[in-house]
């Protein structure tokens, strides 16, 4: 048998609540050869009633408690444990599990709570005796084993001394054993009552089994079940490996994707910061032309202005030139007047107007003309003559026909024309008033 990887019960139950008598070792050397598997022989009593969580440990002399073991071995239960006679039982220790060093040891049966049934006589792991064989050794090699021999000697009192106290432990242990003794016919009748106990519980065991067993079957089944289900889970786990190498491929081709957009969004960076720059220098040139357009503002805001005067002006000399057209009609109705009666005054006096000596000369004006019947003129001829001269030195504007006084023409028909046209203040372009939108598109046009 080998050592079970489960842990066996222990308890912090210190020595004197353990009950050494019930279990009883048998043929315990006093040293075992190490490197070899040993047999431990075990007698269990009457009294005791084995479980099948009791166990045999390997103890160091000098131990406390049940957890302080070196190694373990399960118990194997007796064929019929309602036998009354001393059953002899045996277990093996492996001896890759035993101690390697040269201390003392003993075996110790420890039952499923923990509890100590029992312990053998201190042994050691130590070498079979030499002493037939003969050795030639040299000087230094006998102050050696002396030396050896003293410190064995050393160790072997110690070990007398030990073997003292165990005496002593064993014949306080003796003393218990009384003791224990009498609690163990008290303990017996508990035993009867226990052991009825035990029989109706193995009656519900039982039937607890066959429930079981019941419950195996249905497991099994389940099983089958659950075998199938675990085929079609890998062909779908086959299918998924196969996805995900796909999607790993595909991560990876992102990954690509992405350092190219990492290259592009630097380029992009670049070619922004370059925006920037050339819009920073846009902005300037829009400044510059929004300071261009305040100037040409304030110029074409002047310009009104002086249009706004020399309307002003204009409307002026319009009433000047009514008032003046109104004379002229009147004088020129007195001039039709006056030729009617010196017509009659020349029937009367029976003169002809061709054979008068004198005529008066036409106006170079382009004026009405003298009266021929008057021997001695027109006495309003000097005022024709000087009137005539303003009458006749209108002139007109060439777009709208305005008529404007000779002398003021040039200044007042620039100023016109810069009311009725607009200029650009960029690049001087003239535009007709009536195109006022295309020319506010043309000075737009500058600032994008």
């Amino acid at each position: 048998m080998e050592e079970t990887i489960e842990d066996p019960p222990t308890s912090a139950v210190l020595l004197d609540h353990c009950h050494f008598s019930q279990v009883i070792f048998n043929s315990v050397e006093k040293f075992y050869v190490p490197g070899g598997d040993i047999t431990c022989y075990y007698t269990l009593t009457q009294h005791f009633i084995p479980r099948r969580k009791d166990w045999i440990g390997i103890f160091r002399v000098g131990w406390k408690t049940t957890r302080e073991y070196y190694t373990f071995m399960w118990v194997t239960l007796p064929v019929d444990l309602n036998s009354k006679s001393p059953k002899q039982q045996e277990v093996q220790f492996k001896a890759y599990y035993l101690p390697k060093d040269d201390e003392y040891y003993q075996f110790c049966y420890v039952d499923q709570d923990g509890v100590v049934r029992g312990a053998s006589i201190p042994f050691q792991f130590c070498p079979e005796n030499e002493e037939d064989i003969l050795v030639v050794t040299t000087q230094g090699e006998v102050e050696e084993i002396e030396q050896h021999n003293e410190e064995l000697c050393r160790e072997n009192k110690q070990l007398k001394d030990s073997c003292v106290s165990l005496q002593k432990q064993n014949a306080d242990m003796h003393a218990r054993l009384q003791k224990k003794q009498e609690e163990l016919e008290t303990l017996k009748s508990i035993n009867k009552k226990l052991e009825q106990t035990m029989k109706e519980q193995k009656d519900c065991w039982e039937t607890e089994l066959l429930q079981l067993k019941e419950q195996n079957q249905k497991m099994s089944s389940e099983n089958e079940k659950m075998g199938v289900r675990v085929d079609q889970l890998q062909a779908q786990l086959s299918t998924q490996e196969k996805e995900i190498e796909k999607l790993v491929q595909g991560v990876q081709d992102k990954a690509e994707q992405l350092e190219d957009l990492k290259k592009e969004n630097g380029q992009l960076f670049l070619s922004l910061s370059e925006q920037r720059e050339h819009r920073k220098e846009l902005e300037r040139t829009v400044e510059e032309m929004k300071q261009k357009e305040t100037t040409a503002a304030k110029k074409q805001q002047e310009l009104t202005d002086q249009n706004f005067d020399l309307s002003k002006r204009l409307s002026e000399n319009k009433i000047i030139y009514n008032v003046l057209q109104k004379e002229k009609e009147r004088m020129e109705e007195e001039n039709d007047l006056l030729k009617m009666e010196n017509s009659t005054l020349l029937s009367y006096m029976g003169l002809n107007y061709d054979s008068l000596p004198y005529q008066a000369p036409a106006s170079n004006q382009g004026g009405a003309r003298q009266n021929p019947g008057l021997v001695y003129g027109n006495p309003y001829s000097g005022i024709q003559e000087s009137s005539a001269p303003s009458l006749l030195s209108i002139k007109k504007c060439p777009t709208c026909k305005s008529d404007f006084p000779d002398d003021l023409f040039d200044h007042t028909l620039e100023q016109h024309m810069q009311t009725l046209s607009l200029n650009c203040p960029i690049c001087d372009k003239a535009f007709p008033a009536k195109e006022k939108q295309i020319f506010e598109d043309h000075v737009l046009c500058h600032t994008l």
